[in-house]
């Protein structure tokens, strides 16, 4: 089919199993875009530790600019020092781009099996303040301290995004996740602009849980929750917690929204042990770019990709190891192409 729509998308494939996952989930796009009528055109930039040894600057000029322009990103993963070195390159994006939502749905796939089947809830995390706003210091040698910023606007928009997701999509229950036993300011401060966000829509329930109980109640039952609604760090934590409902990071996408631009990641870690091995699972990113082609309002496409990879999994013949198979990461993606021209991803 003759391309009738081109879009413009800022590639950063990451570090370690980075540009091997990235590759494949071009590949697939590209792929599924091209039988619908839809063209990319990829501006593609390092970044972190090898962006410096190239450039000098582990967030390239260039790259900021791609991101401002072109307004949609799809990123792999990059890694992040421990402990020192360079700040996180994720971090450093959501900020410079005030990529204030965190949006990180956890659905189970088909034929996977896991402790808990049929999971279907979503994270809303705000994702430019809190203790990940970076605010450090050494107040004296052997003592350091980290600053915990909570804004009445920071948590307000997150709420709307929550609430607004949950009307738009039929989703019947919101709880917000919070420490406001303790951290009565802050965290309290969080919870009064998410209730009266609640009050101007009645139709969704809402409850409120302190964020250690939530631990021990989602691995209790998860399927008491629907939306989760909470801070950065928080969210940075339960989203991985609930990761391992529907069999780990290697399956989650994420997408990183403001006002004018977004940035769809893979949630996992750069895995640098098996780098360069073609055992990586591309699945997180695939989702991820999924969740860019809605955003795109390219829904007929976006729609083909996830037929296409439930399909691989519902056969479970080409699967990666993560999740229980013995296909690499090539394997897999060929099976996702396959399955894209069956009729199922095509229907």
């Amino acid at each position: 089919m003759a391309v009738e729509r081109t879009h413009k998308v800022t590639l950063i494939p990451g570090d370690g199993i980075g540009p091997e996952v990235s590759a494949a989930v071009v590949k697939i796009v590209e792929a599924a875009g091209a039988a619908s009528g839809v063209g990319f055109e990829w501006h593609t930039y390092a970044a972190g530790a090898d962006a410096f040894e190239k450039t000098g600057e582990y967030i390239p000029k260039e790259l900021y600019e791609s991101v401002q322009q072109n307004k949609v990103a799809l990123k792999g993963p990059v890694t992040t020092p421990v402990g020192g070195g360079f700040a996180s390159i994720n971090v450093t994006l959501r900020k410079k781009f005030d990529l204030y939502a965190n949006f990180r749905p956890v659905k189970s796939l088909p034929g996977l099996e896991t402790k808990y089947p049929n999971i279907d809830l979503i994270i809303f995390r705000e994702n430019t303040e809190d203790l990940y706003a970076g605010l450090e210091h050494e107040i004296v040698p052997g003592v350091a301290e980290s600053l915990k910023i909570i804004t009445e606007k920071g948590s307000t928009r997150i709420a709307l995004s929550a609430f607004e997701y949950a009307r738009k999509h039929g989703r019947k229950k919101i709880h917000a996740i919070h420490k406001a036993n303790i951290m009565k300011l802050t965290d309290g401060l969080f919870l009064r602009c998410c209730r009266k966000v609640a009050e101007s829509f009645p139709e969704i329930e809402y409850k409120e849980h302190i964020v250690d109980n939530t631990c021990m109640q989602l691995v209790l039952n998860p399927y008491q929750y629907d939306i989760i609604l909470t801070e950065n760090l928080y969210g940075d934590i339960l989203s991985d917690l609930c990761s391992a409902f529907v069999g780990g990071l290697g399956l989650v996408p994420g997408a990183n929204l403001g006002v004018e631009c977004a940035i769809f990641e893979a949630v996992h870690g750069s895995a640098p042990d098996i780098a360069g091995q073609n055992k990586a699972n591309p699945t997180a990113l695939l989702q991820s770019a999924v969740l860019m082609l809605h955003h795109l309002n390219e829904t007929e496409t976006a729609n083909k990709v996830q037929a296409a990879i439930e399909q691989v999994y519902r056969e479970g013949k080409k699967l990666t190891r993560d999740v229980g198979g013995s296909s690499g990461t090539s394997d897999f993606a060929d099976a996702v192409l396959e399955a894209l021209a069956s009729p199922v991803a095509a229907s």
